[in-house]
């Protein structure tokens, strides 16, 4: 009996474990090396992520610039696998002609659940969610939903840290993020023999520098509100900025700022590019910069943090 048409194939629902990863930092290295050279250098990466990929039994699905999407048949495969890429990253060569400094790293997201499959291609909830996780890592991050990392195996799981909401379009209620902590510091890597149990990280100490004046903020339930309105704790003086923009408030170990704005929140972390909120979270780094309502380069009200531990 012949297959029918492409347009009657029917859509079939399996598990699977989406991942997504792209290369952080990869615009600025075209800037500085040409497309020839940049070229040369994202293929290199994504060669690397096919490899780790398929070490796990995982499948590129796409590739798109320097992105990759992979399909897992597990949970526990993608962090393998998500481990794998951020460990490659760090192992690749400095890109050839860069200026000193130059830095490529990874932003990886992956969530595990239903998913409809039409020959080699993937579609679904899960698929929009692992790319908004994706979306939402810094690079060197692995962010993955906290259901999935409930689902990991005890040695991956006690790898995983609890973060923050965010609120996912089409969905009533926010989804909880965790993290997948492959490194404890700047030169160690985490092994999966890590123990369940880890000690508690040091409170770590928010400094906020704007106006010829440093606020700092330590405890759990300090929150610092940045706006236009003199009321806020930052009153911050751009006319694009809304009258209560954005607010920073600390979960745990980690300081969050979550935008309310109008026209958007900016944020670079030194050594990425600048990250656009728009009613979305982000978990702020050692040390950047945030502008209220318009890209940094064009205000000179910008508002410099730092994350001391």
């Amino acid at each position: 009996m012949a297959e029918p048409p492409a347009h009657q194939q029917t859509l079939r629902s399996r598990f699977a474990a989406i991942l997504f990863a792209d290369v952080s930092g990869s615009t600025r290295l075209y800037e500085a090396i040409g497309d020839t050279l940049g070229l040369r250098t994202i293929r290199g990466y994504v060669e690397m992520m096919r490899k780790a990929t398929e070490a796990q039994g995982g499948r590129v699905v796409k590739t798109i610039g320097d992105e990759v999407m992979t399909v897992f048949s597990s949970a526990d495969a993608a962090a393998r696998a998500a481990i794998a890429m951020q460990m490659g990253a760090e192992q690749l060569p400095a890109p050839a002609g860069a200026p000193e400094g130059t830095h490529l790293k990874l932003r990886i997201g992956f969530h595990g659940g239903p998913v409809l499959q039409k020959e080699d291609d993937v579609f679904g909830d899960t698929v929009n969610l692992a790319a908004r996780l994706a979306g939402q890592a810094q690079g060197g991050q692995i962010i993955l939903s906290r259901a999935t990392a409930e689902a990991l195996g005890p040695e991956l799981k006690a790898m995983a840290r609890d973060l923050y909401g965010v609120q996912v379009k089409g969905k009533s209620e926010e989804v909880a993020l965790s993290e997948l902590v492959w490194k404890t510091d700047e030169d160690v890597t985490v092994l999966a023999s890590l123990r369940a149990s880890r000690p508690q990280a040091k409170a770590s100490v928010l400094r906020l520098v704007y106006g010829g004046r440093e606020i700092r903020r330590r405890r759990d339930n300090d929150a610092e509100v940045l706006g236009r309105d003199p009321e806020c704790g930052v009153p911050v003086k751009d006319e694009m900025a809304s009258r209560r923009h954005c607010t920073i408030e600390r979960r745990k170990d980690k300081w969050v700022l979550k935008d309310h704005s109008t026209n958007g929140t900016y944020v670079t972390i030194e050594g990425d590019g600048e990250l656009l909120l728009r009613r979305e979270e982000t978990v702020l780094r050692r040390h950047g910069w945030i502008a209220c309502g318009q890209s940094r380069a064009g205000t000179a009200e910008v508002v410099e943090f730092f994350i001391d531990e």
